[in-house]
């Protein structure tokens, strides 16, 4: 009978610490350190592999999950703790930073050039629904060496650009300022872009790219050649039609009606050869996607649209991508300083992806022809070949020849060269 007693009074003991320990998780909220139960407490705690709680080594907290199902209703769920919130509706999910474990990677979708660099490849992002950064610091380095037939191929070694910048974006407004270094014109880009909810309308303001030529419109980066060629040097860079310019420019943008996106703008004119400034510049470029593979557009730029136009040109282009096979084409015509002129380009390159993820190797093809007709006849012309090492959109580098016939040049002269190209955005 003695025995009897001492077991039902140690019973009654167990069953009373289960109890008052139990009291905390049968409320549903987590327990409260009390420095005077614990100084009464001394047992070595085991914690289980599934990071739930932590069990007396003698076996009570057996007993104890015991006592709490039983004082539950049937079918019920205990609270689930988590952090930073904790859960308390039944059947809740668990919230990530409950589970252990390395946490996932946050998608930050498809990633292209700056707006100021490449719009077109931004506004294929916008397409995608990719999330976008608020804050985004970017930048670039270009490093050249080159051997040029025409200096006797004395070797050069420099720094072609040092790109750096800042973009920021919200919900309907975006803005990026831009500087390289290695430019004796540091200030690149320097606009805000203004856009409705649909993304169908935008107004630019500031310093940007004109929109003029397909070739210009490509990020330096993207553009599998080391340079632009001499068409766009000799109309953008000799005859200062298109370039970044100081301007206002309204976009339409209809994905519906195969993807059409109409740009135009007024842009700050050019100098006189006193320097004075001249009216402002009036520029426009059209284009459609038809295809997913085919890309037509065309463009112009109309100079001292104001005053009446004394210079002008009119391009159209067409771009096609099909199993990473890239061919691009674009004819011009207009009138310069020294008269009326042609010109034809076309590119072709075929991107293979090699070995690891993120290497791939890019043959290159180009030719070029430029004809000045009227008092002055002259030609240009340029056939380009390289090879190309690309490595996860973050490093490239290209090795290059091209024979050109550039103005100026009484023959025509090989020209050899090295870039490497790093970047970080």
């Amino acid at each position: 009978m003695g025995g009897t007693g001492l077991e039902e009074k140690g019973w009654r003991r167990g069953l009373l610490v289960a109890v008052l320990l139990g009291l905390p998780a049968v409320a549903g909220a987590a327990p409260e350190p009390d420095e005077d139960a614990a100084e009464g407490v001394d047992r070595p705690l085991e914690v289980s592999g599934d990071d739930d709680a932590a069990k007396p080594a003698d076996g009570t907290g057996d007993a104890l999950e015991g006592a709490v199902a039983q004082a539950m209703p049937t079918g019920s769920q205990g609270p689930v703790m988590g952090a930073p919130e904790q859960v308390t509706e039944p059947g809740a999910p668990v919230p990530d930073a409950a589970v252990p474990g390395k946490k996932k990677k946050k998608d930050t979708g498809p990633k292209a050039d700056t707006l100021g660099e490449a719009p077109d490849e931004a506004d294929k992002v916008d397409d995608k629904g990719g999330p976008q950064q608020r804050i985004r610091v970017f930048g670039r380095v270009f490093a050249r060496a080159a051997a040029d037939e025409r200096q006797k191929y004395e070797r050069d070694l420099g720094i072609e650009s040092a790109r750096v910048g800042v973009a920021a974006s919200l919900s309907n407004l975006e803005a990026e300022v831009s500087a390289d270094l290695a430019s004796k014109t540091i200030l690149k880009d320097a606009f805000v872009r203004l856009a409705d909810d649909n993304k169908r309308l935008r107004l630019y303001a500031g310093r940007f790219k004109s929109p003029f030529l397909q070739r210009s419109q490509e990020s330096a980066w993207r553009l599998p050649i080391q340079e632009r060629g001499l068409v766009e040097d000799y109309l953008t860079e000799t005859n200062a039609l298109g370039g970044r310019r100081l301007g206002v420019m309204g976009e339409m943008r209809l994905k519906e009606a195969w993807g059409l996106k109409f740009s135009a703008g007024l842009f700050e004119g050019g100098e006189d050869a006193t320097g004075k400034r001249l009216s402002e510049d009036g520029s426009a470029r059209l284009s459609i996607r038809p295809f997913k593979f085919l890309t037509l557009g065309t463009s112009t730029y109309l100079t001292q649209v104001i005053d009446g136009t004394k210079q002008y040109a009119t391009a159209a282009d067409a771009e096609l991508n099909l199993w990473g096979l890239s061919v691009t084409g674009e004819a011009a015509v207009g009138r310069l300083a020294l008269g009326p002129f042609q010109s034809q380009s076309v590119l072709a390159y075929w991107t293979v992806p090699v070995g690891r993820e993120g290497w791939a190797v890019q043959p290159v093809v180009g030719a070029e022809a430029l004809q000045l007709q009227g008092g002055i006849q002259a030609e240009g012309h340029s056939v380009t070949g390289g090879f190309n090492v690309l490595l996860a959109d973050s490093f490239k580098a290209q090795v290059q020849a091209e024979r050109a016939l550039r103005p100026g040049d009484l023959v025509p002269a090989l020209e050899l060269s090295v870039q490497l190209a790093t970047r970080f955005r």
